[in-house]
């Protein structure tokens, strides 16, 4: 790979490797284990596995590792590790990390899946967790101390779409040698810089953007070559979490057209986040490249673009939204998100469901918001669609 090659570039031929017979599109190799030539060669790949030399499929595989090397050069990253699921990622980000007596701190506005894996499965083991504002600089300085080991935190939160000015608390994070672990699934490889911002690891669900066609589940975590290899890694060869060759090869697909794709859903995303602006019965309309969106700033300053997402707070509360949900007919109701086809969610009721309402108020998860991860279809089809579904409200 040449490293003057644009973005673009690098997801068409990042990490490939041909075999014998010079395929053009990436080989499958569906296997479990590997032959040796000798025990003596055997004995050799166990002690210190060269790049092309794999052992088990628990450990690497030639398609994943494509995979793992494509997605580690978009992101400027030194390595990377391929995990079964998005959350599969972030649990091994965390844990791997982590042990009895450290202290993490985290940005309160999560996805539910990562906040149980913080409030119940690292606290179960002796992890203590401080929960703070994201949005809010004193509150992170306030909460780190000298045995803060780890911060996490989504660049862009999940559902309601607060941005973390990320260059900052890498920058108080560093200050007290904590790792800075970055979820940034929203912001998406393609409009983030979260590595050259300070992020020390990298977690993405493949499962959204990268695979962005509803077919197969996939995490990777990405960070320098030093964790990837001595902490990451022997946590996952043990305890399993390995993604599927058949999966990674969806992925390279996915990959050759996720900038395409990415950029196309972020037009789709202002047309109707402004189209909708104002509209009577919606109280607000929540996308970051909106002018009065509260963080607006740092998304000009740290984001080329606003995501793929918006949320949208519908008047009436959950009977007025499911009113709405109930009249589209292009959007459909699923709780992916990332994906060419344009999906709405209601988080209350689904993926933010086993939080307390006190959880979800803090958070502005209100009974009235919905999630529309914006697809690739024609905007002006999308508008018509939520405009007429509005009126149903």
């Amino acid at each position: 790979m040449s490293e003057d090659w644009k973005n673009r570039t690098k997801m068409v031929h990042g990490g490939v490797r041909r075999s014998q017979y010079g395929e053009v599109s990436e080989p499958i190799f569906l296997t479990q284990g590997f032959v040796y030539d000798s025990p003596e060669q055997a004995e050799a790949r166990f002690e210190n596995s060269g790049e092309d030399e794999f052992i088990y499929a628990r450990y690497g595989n030639p398609t994943v590792r494509m995979f793992e090397d494509r997605i580690a050069q978009l992101e400027g990253a030194e390595d990377a590790f391929a995990t079964a699921s998005g959350m599969a990622a972030v649990n091994a980000a965390l844990s791997s990390l982590l042990k009895a007596g450290d202290h993490v701190v985290s940005a309160r506005a999560l996805f539910g899946s990562c906040l149980y894996i913080l409030e119940e499965v690292l606290t179960r083991f002796g992890v203590e967790v401080t929960f703070v504002d994201g949005t809010d600089l004193d509150a992170w300085r306030a909460a780190m101390r000298p045995d803060t080991k780890a911060v996490f935190l989504e660049t862009m939160s999940n559902p309601t779409l607060e941005v973390i000015d990320l260059k900052s608390v890498a920058e108080i994070a560093h200050e007290f040698g904590a790792t800075v672990v970055v979820d940034n699934v929203f912001a998406t490889p393609v409009f983030s810089r979260a590595i050259e911002l300070g992020a020390d690891v990298v977690v993405y669900s493949a499962t959204k953007h990268i695979d962005g066609q509803g077919r197969v589940l996939g995490g990777v975590v990405l960070g320098t070559k030093e964790y990837i290899r001595k902490t990451l890694e022997p946590y996952l060869k043990h305890t399993g979490g390995a993604m599927s060759p058949f999966t990674a090869w969806i992925l390279l697909k996915g990959l050759e057209t996720l900038d395409m794709r990415v950029r196309a859903q972020a037009d789709g995303a202002i047309a109707i986040a402004e189209a909708l602006q104002g509209h009577a019965n919606l109280s607000q309309v929540i996308y970051p490249d909106l002018p009065d969106h509260p963080q607006h700033g740092i998304v000009k300053a740290q984001l080329e673009r606003g995501g793929t997402v918006i949320a949208l707070e519908i008047r009436g509360g959950q009977a007025a939204a499911f009113r709405f949900l109930n009249a589209l007919k292009i959007v459909i109701i699923s709780n992916n998100l990332g994906d060419a086809k344009s999906i709405i969610t209601h988080p209350t009721t689904t993926t933010h469901q086993r939080l307390s309402d006190a959880q979800r108020d803090a958070l502005g998860i209100t009974p009235g918001l919905v999630r529309l991860s914006v697809g690739i279809e024609d905007p002006s089809d999308l508008i018509d669609d939520l405009t007429q579904a509005l009126a149903a409200v």
